[in-house]
């Protein structure tokens, strides 16, 4: 593909969930903003999130995982066509098994399965930089998780319960102090309390 609208426009046609407006510009803003350069995304998807925050600068390296084989392919097609490769490194597991992460990161931003919300923040939090934060998306869920009545699907009602419980685990973390946004479908970022103790990964 030859731009990101195109990117996003085969996201709407196929039903690929991907960031939503508002959401996307109020994280490039904060990339740019806080100088951010090292990132780690935990869900692809297709690419579009990991290009659009590449594309904030020129020294920008995303790390960004993925189990799905089909958007794998295509996020590398993607990103190739975008001429990204050499910033963009897309890793084929599931994030929740994967263990061969090296380094630390700016900015860990989450946008995988909603219900692993909780076993992803615990996982990936040894690997945030000093001063690092970690961005969730989803949080709003299109408007569900503050009206439930908004759906009467067995498995989204759920789903959405466990994003209220993911939400309610970022406002009582005394590791972390979490800011909230309405932006895009509802955003969430977290930075390291000044009196919790820095604890980097294991190399």
């Amino acid at each position: 593909m030859e731009d990101i609208a195109e990117i996003k426009e085969y996201a709407k046609k196929n039903s690929v969930p991907i960031l939503r407006d508002g959401g996307d510009d109020f994280i490039c803003n904060y990339i740019k903003q806080h100088n951010i350069k090292n990132i780690l995304e935990i869900g692809t998807a297709i690419g579009y999130s990991a290009i659009r925050f590449a594309e904030c600068a020129g020294d920008i390296h995303v790390t960004t995982i993925e189990m799905d084989i089909d958007r794998v392919i295509r996020a590398i097609q993607n990103i190739e066509d975008m001429h990204l490769q050499d910033r963009i490194t897309v890793i084929h597991a599931d994030a929740l098994l994967y263990n061969d992460l090296k380094g630390e990161f700016d900015l860990i931003f989450i946008d995988a399965a909603k219900a692993q919300y909780i076993r992803f923040f615990e996982k990936y939090k040894a690997y945030l930089a000093p001063g690092g934060v970690i961005v969730s998306d989803n949080l709003a869920f299109h408007g569900m998780v503050e009206d439930l009545s908004l759906t009467h699907n067995y498995s989204t009602i759920k789903l959405v319960k466990k994003i209220r419980k993911y939400v309610d685990f970022l406002k009582q973390n005394k590791e972390f102090r979490t800011d909230f946004y309405s932006e895009g479908d509802g955003i969430s970022v977290s930075c390291r309390a000044a009196s919790a103790p820095y604890e980097p990964a294991l190399s």
